[in-house]
């Protein structure tokens, strides 16, 4: 049985092995089993905080699958053949009893370790209150994003109905083996999100906090997942203040955009404090210590599995302008008969691809994302200085002023700027958009023509069923509380 109530202990055994031998996290070997009981020292936190950033590393969690389905189920990648593992997510084939529990299990595992932290380091004995306030505003804040996640994968966009339909499970202590929780509302979800990664920054405002931590979440990065969530909860003046917040932070402790001249090789830069970009927030993958072939880098590179690719409608977006710097990162190919693959998970020094990291939240979007937010409340102005940011960067020859400023023109920079990053699907759909599959003839590439599939699955918007993940079968038959999702 593999429900609900059982992912405490799914996740003491994952974080136990797994948070062994990461010498990026400075992490002392332990075999010990992370229980309620185990954290009762501040290298205890440590420790329990390095398996948490080890299990994300899984390539069913943040290295691969929650990733690379946001890619395959948008309109901007498709799988490269019926058989790819991004297959059934680009199809949407997906039934309750086929699709992979790991979008379910992995998430909850994580808020479970983060739940353990959480009830304990309020009672550990300690001087120094700024690594506790440190240690426990990352355990929500990683809380708050892997509900995030979990509501974004099975339940419906917060606008379709402001909130009322079916999330997820909300899970804020540890369960005993009886426990069988409902269904919370998406809006409830939500409210819980805010509320963990709100507080999540605000106990890591401090220099510990808001500075660079390699593999590790910190204030900056908070802000702009923040940010983030309020543009899908509509809160767009918040989005707006949080983004601005997360810029001013972030730049005052070393963050920066790339520069043009930066931005090709920038994706295979091993950063530290001294000058680390702007990546907020990484998965740390090494060569000893990494998920492998099943990683983004491998899945997503033509001398890899070359699971999935550019469509031909996103090459002809990027083709407008031939001298975008982001020609760099979705080069043609010449392995593969002319195809135009990702190439932002690269490695770092003497690793091979399959041990690239991968970069979860970057200055780019919150830049993005202020932009979106300063629109959408008017302030054209200051839509046009944010958006410029990126827009330049990829262009020093490129410009947009307030006056022909449009949110499309914003949300096709966001399709630019962060293709391969698991965004499209989510961004489609947030605003009650759509996703269109469609083919484009280019000379320059060979046919990217989609896959088989039926009509409503070309052109779809958050009315198509699909557009969420079913229950796994296992949970539903656990937990008879568990309601399916419709059309399932």
């Amino acid at each position: 049985m593999k429900n609900i109530y059982r992912i405490s202990a799914i996740a003491a055994a994952a974080l136990s092995l797994c948070a062994c031998g990461n010498d990026w996290l400075d992490l002392e070997p332990t075999t010990s089993i992370n229980t309620e009981t185990s954290i009762q020292a501040m290298q205890d936190c440590n420790a329990s905080l390095n398996g948490i950033y080890s299990t994300m590393q899984n390539a069913y969690a943040y290295s691969g699958r929650l990733i690379y389905y946001g890619d395959a189920a948008g309109d901007d990648m498709q799988a490269y053949k019926v058989t790819s593992r991004t297959g059934d997510a680009y199809l949407f084939s997906y039934t309750q009893s086929n699709v992979k529990e790991s979008y379910w299990s992995y998430p909850y595992s994580l808020i479970s370790a983060c739940n353990t932290i959480l009830a304990q380091v309020d009672n550990i004995p300690t001087s120094d209150e700024e690594l506790r306030n440190y240690y426990k505003g990352q355990a929500l804040a990683l809380r708050g994003m892997f509900l995030f996640d979990l509501t974004k994968l099975f339940g419906y966009p917060y606008k379709k109905d402001n909130g009322a339909s079916l999330g997820v499970p909300i899970v804020t202590e540890t369960l005993d083996k009886d426990a069988k929780p409902k269904r919370n509302t998406v809006a409830e979800c939500y409210t819980q999100i805010i509320k963990d990664i709100k507080e999540g920054a605000e106990l890591m405002n401090s220099k510990t906090g808001n500075a660079f931590h390699k593999g590790w979440i910190n204030r900056p990065a908070a802000l702009s997942l923040l940010s983030r969530v309020y543009l899908y909860h509509g809160d767009d003046a918040l989005a707006l203040e949080t983004a601005e917040e997360a810029i001013t932070v972030a730049e005052k402790n070393k963050f920066a955009l790339w520069t043009n001249a930066e931005y090709p090789t920038a994706w295979a830069a091993d950063i530290d404090g001294s000058a680390p970009g702007e990546t907020l927030f990484e998965i740390i993958n090494l060569t000893d210590d990494s998920p492998g072939k099943e990683a983004l880098g491998y899945l997503y590179d033509d001398y890899g599995y070359y699971d999935i690719l550019c469509t031909s409608s996103f090459y002809d977006l990027l083709s407008k302008d031939p001298n975008d710097v982001r020609h760099s990162i979705a080069p043609i190919s010449t392995k593969r008969t002319k195809r135009v693959f990702i190439k932002k998970y690269a490695p770092q020094g003497s690793e091979v691809i399959q041990d690239a990291n991968i970069r979860l939240l970057r200055l780019s979007e919150t830049y993005l994302n202020a932009a979106e937010a300063a629109f959408k409340t008017g302030d054209a102005e200051k839509a046009a200085s944010y958006l410029n940011a990126i827009v330049s960067r990829a262009n020093p020859n490129n410009s947009v002023s307030a006056d022909d400023i449009t949110l499309d023109r914003i949300m096709t920079e966001r399709r630019l700027e962060l293709v391969g990053e698991g965004h499209r699907f989510f961004d489609a759909l947030r605003d009650g958009g759509y996703v269109e599959r469609k083919d484009v003839s280019i000379k320059a590439i060979s046919s990217t023509k989609h896959l088989v599939m039926s009509d409503e699955k070309k052109k779809f918007n958050w009315d198509y069923d699909h557009c969420v993940l079913p229950i796994p079968v296992a949970e539903i038959d656990a937990n008879g509380n568990i309601d399916q999702n419709p059309g399932y």
